[in-house]
């Protein structure tokens, strides 16, 4: 289902200046060199406002360039090993902790700005000062420099020795309408740790994307977060009134959302063909290493999903149980394509090898890909017992049969089938519920601790802080009918009821949240994924994703007006805003273009949902994400022990 547009659906803007832009960059960094991009270096800026400011020191001449292993597929996209050859580096090396063999007398690092990366950089700069060996050394922070990366330097008696620069790098372009920042630590940094860092480098995310596709008049936004990135944007805005002054809006409207807002939708399993792919073989950075049992050879295959690859296109959304019908029609075309050479003359033979063949072939070649793909997908699946599980998660989020739910959790926990699905499990049975009875909370985490080893004790703390894993609290359960109750007799009694209501099916806020914005569809007879009638064809007709409603319903009505009591049980009240402009200079094409902002992440089902709204609305949606999650990867950022 490659959600073929209507006539009147409005163009996607062309992303793919941010790559040229952050190309340029890094070259200037590299080589200090002019660019034809049009990209101007931040010290330049200050100085054409009057603001008196050096160039930062460059590395002319041939270098070493060492790179952190979490750019290099980023880097990859933007500046391949050729491009970097051509601007002057000589040697490739990954930042790990061994000694440098590099002979070069410039070394350059292309780091995350993290203390242990100023760690290694400090013993390569020490280890040459004891050899006596003298040589230059640049530090290129991506995608901003922090202040407790130089005092480490300065702590090691380097910060004299090296020179630093920022490449503000944030937005990559993984497809025509995903951006991505490639910040998998902003989940666990900011909703773990509560480490606000990351917030500017979202700020400066947006204030370029205003700068170069105009302002958005129409700014909505839920979440501390989402919050505290908005109002920091607006101040770099305003700090530069001029840039987007005049400047027609090709985007008219943009949604900030917190990930924790919606949790549940990121803990679900995924159904849409793309969701599979990455929850079994990971995308990373838009692409996939397909293995041998896919490829049909012994080699691995690093494949680019995109909206370029014809076959993917169309089954990228596409529930699985779909997949398989539209691939086998699809070899079914292609070999009747093959089958028209027969009864060709020479002169269509050369026509058909000139112009079709070459692209027969490709397509054949991802149509293989795909096939293979599907049918490992199937075996991993039917080994795990997939039905069954997606019986248990309907159960959780429709509130049904939980004591039974518990029981399959356990027996997950038991056979230690993963740690990380278990985990996963326990999860949304306990958002879900908003909270397990204390009972449950302690026999699950001891039957876990038991079974995969007590060193995930401190992930359990971890969880319980993101408020991903909790335990309620004696009267947390009480509704507000029960509250009324207690209070027309005496406390004694309000107690004895307090009892009886917590021993009883746990209501939460997800349960009300559910029922207020529809979110489990009521269809007679099967739900029809093969025509389907709403977002909720995503998850099997069982569940529209929340976070995908919420955009739905503040978009229909141009404000969060009517929706108090849902930002209310969100506990978001003093974090969901509007910011309406005067619409004068946006078109009517650009009104139906919006961009969605997930800090946090954001799954591929939620795109795909939101793809299927646009399709039946008549919106186009732009995805800009910190990084593309998934529940293993959610459950990956919360461990403590690492795989």
């Amino acid at each position: 289902m490659a959600f073929p547009h209507r006539p009147d659906a409005p163009e996607l803007p062309d992303f793919s200046m941010l790559k040229r832009l952050a190309r340029d960059q890094l070259i200037y960094l590299l080589e200090q060199q002019e660019t034809r991009g049009g990209w101007e270096p931040e010290w330049r800026r200050q100085q054409r406002r009057g603001v008196k400011c050096r160039p930062r020191s460059q590395l002319p001449g041939k270098k070493d360039l060492f790179i952190e292993a979490d750019l290099m597929s980023p880097l990859d996209r933007i500046a391949n090993v050729s491009i970097l050859k051509q601007h002057e580096v000589d040697k490739l090396y990954k930042v790990e902790n061994k000694p440098a063999l590099s002979s070069s007398e410039q070394l350059c690092f292309l780091v995350r700005p993290r203390i242990k990366n100023m760690r290694y950089i400090a013993s390569l700069v020490n280890a040459d000062k004891l050899a006596g060996r003298t040589r230059k050394y640049k530090v290129i922070f991506s995608p901003q420099k922090f202040y407790a990366c130089e005092m480490v330097l300065e702590e090691e008696g380097i910060y004299g020795d090296v020179s630093c620069d920022e490449w503000a790098f944030s937005l990559l372009p993984l497809d025509v309408d995903l951006l991505s920042m490639e910040l998998p630590e902003f989940f666990r940094d900011y909703f773990l740790e509560g480490d606000q860092r990351w917030i500017n480098t979202v700020a400066q995310a947006l204030h370029l994307l205003s700068t170069l596709y105009g302002p958005f008049p129409n700014c909505y936004g839920i979440g501390r977060c989402a919050k505290m990135a908005y109002e920091l944007w607006r101040n770099l805005e305003e700090e530069e009134d001029g840039e987007t002054k005049g400047r027609r809006p090709e985007i008219g409207h943009i949604f900030l959302l917190d990930r924790d807002v919606d949790f549940v939708t990121a803990l679900c399993s995924q159904v849409v063909y793309e969701g599979l792919v990455d929850d079994t073989f990971r995308i990373k950075c838009g692409s996939v290493d397909f293995g041998p049992e896919v490829t049909s050879s012994d080699k691995s295959l690093k494949v680019l999903l995109n909206a370029e690859d014809k076959v993917f296109n169309e089954i990228r959304n596409e529930h699985f149980s779909n997949v398989f019908g539209f691939l086998s029609q699809k070899a079914r075309n292609l070999q009747a394509q093959y089958d028209r050479r027969r009864g060709m003359d020479i002169k269509q033979m050369k026509n058909f090898v000139s112009q079709e063949l070459k692209g027969l072939k490709q397509e054949h070649r991802l149509l293989s890909l795909h096939i293979g793909a599907c049918e490992s997908i199937m075996k991993k699946k039917t080994k795990q017992d997939f039905q069954e599980l997606i019986k248990t998660e309907h159960a959780l989020l429709e509130g049904f049969n939980i004591r039974e739910s518990t029981s399959y959790i356990e027996e997950h926990i038991d056979r230690q089938v993963s740690p990380i699905e278990s985990l996963r499990l326990m999860c949304l049975l306990s958002i879900t519920e908003n909270g397990l009875i204390p009972k449950d909370y302690r026999s699950l985490k001891t039957q876990y601790l038991q079974s995969y080893g007590p060193e995930h004790l401190l992930t359990f703390s971890n969880l319980r802080r993101a408020g991903l894993l909790t335990e309620q609290a004696p009267g947390d359960t009480l509704t507000a009918m029960e509250s009324k109750v207690s209070k027309l007799v005496t406390d004694k009694a309000a107690g004895k009821i307090t009892d009886a209501f917590s021993s009883l099916a746990k209501r939460s806020n997800f349960r009300a949240i559910s029922k207020k914005l529809n979110l489990i569809p009521r269809v007679d007879g099967e739900y029809d994924l093969k025509v389907p009638r709403d977002m909720a064809y995503v998850f099997s007709g069982a569940y529209v994703p929340l976070s995908c409603r919420i955009i739905e319903q503040v978009l229909e009505r141009r404000s969060w007006q009517g929706l108090d009591e849902v930002v209310r049980l969100l506990n978001c009240s003093d974090f969901a805003f509007t910011d309406m402009t005067k619409e004068d200079k946006a078109s009517s094409e650009s009104l139906r273009l919006i961009l969605v902002v997930f800090l946090g992440g954001c799954t591929f089902s939620e795109i795909s949902a939101l793809r299927f709204l646009g399709r039946e609305k008549g919106y186009r949606f732009i995805f800009l994400t910190t990084a593309v999650t998934n529940s293993a990867r959610l459950m990956e950022a919360m461990s403590e022990v690492k795989a």
